[in-house]
């Protein structure tokens, strides 16, 4: 397989399990080529076009989270949104660590079976999700809900903080999943919360707590893939807001920068370093 039949195939890939074809060929680009290269650039473009133009004879057009119209952010918020990415910087280098952690750990276990690993880690959190149901899954209902901005302080902390633990101990199990869709419920998480707070203390006319669960998505996966424009253009299509790309933009750099100046490697390549 060329190099170009890999890329194209991975975007399109993205493309369709995200209803996102913008973001898969960028994610290519900037992820899995590393450089633009024009053969690439076309053969996965042309992939991710082809693949969501099909996808969407069965899904639909309607992209995959329900936002309400949003008015365009008022320059006076642009410190807020930098704020919220620094804060996301320092979270998404916590969160990287957990997982590296995590899998270094299971790693050890060479006395248990993978198999065992994966069968303990699953009966753990099936157990939880017994009890608490909607922690289930990669967590898109807990993003939609996170962007419709319907959810109690108390139960967004509690939920917040077992999503951030379940995240790296599931990946550990070392069993075929993502991480895409639990980057995106932390990051709307994440916002959410810094937005109620940033709210109730500001207080600003206009101001609403989803705006930052929105923003925070952005963020938060950049600061932990190091894949800044990708996470812009995911969050503009998953939700079809593209009037936030300026505040987006804003905690995106702002995030990847803490992150960078922390000298902590994007995820994959870590997860690869690992690997070998």
């Amino acid at each position: 397989m060329t190099s170009e039949s890999f890329c194209a195939g991975a975007g399109a890939g993205l493309a369709t399990a995200f209803n996102a074809p913008i973001a898969g060929a960028i994610f290519v680009l900037e992820e899995l080529a590393g450089v633009f290269n024009i053969d690439v650039a076309i053969a996965t473009i042309g992939a991710s076009a082809g693949a969501i133009a099909c996808a969407r004879v069965f899904l639909g057009q309607a992209p995959d989270f329900s936002v309400a119209p949003l008015d365009f952010p008022g320059f006076g918020s642009t410190p807020a949104y930098v704020v919220l990415g620094v804060l996301l910087g320092f979270l998404g280098v916590l969160y990287n660590r957990a997982m590296l952690s995590a899998v270094a750990f299971s790693a050890k276990l060479t006395t248990v079976r993978v198999e065992w690993h994966a069968a303990l880690i699953g009966a753990a959190i099936g157990t939880l999700t017994w009890f608490l149901p909607g922690l289930a899954g990669g967590g898109d209902s807990i993003t939609q809900q996170n962007l419709s901005g319907n959810a109690f302080f108390s139960t967004l902390v509690a939920a917040f903080l077992l999503r951030f633990v379940i995240g790296p101990v599931s990946y550990a199990a070392r069993t075929p999943g993502g991480l895409f869709a639990p980057l995106l419920t932390i990051g709307s998480q994440s916002g959410l919360l810094f937005g109620i707070l940033w709210c109730c203390r500001f207080n600003r006319p206009g101001l609403q707590p989803r705006e930052f669960a929105l923003v925070g998505m952005a963020a938060f996966f950049g600061a932990v893939v190091r894949a800044p424009i990708t996470g812009i253009i995911l969050i503009v299509e998953l939700t079809g807001s593209s009037n936030y790309f300026l505040a987006m933009l804003g905690a995106t750099f702002a995030s990847v920068t803490v992150a960078t100046l922390l000298k902590d490697p994007p995820i994959y390549d870590s997860l690869r370093e690992l690997s070998d």
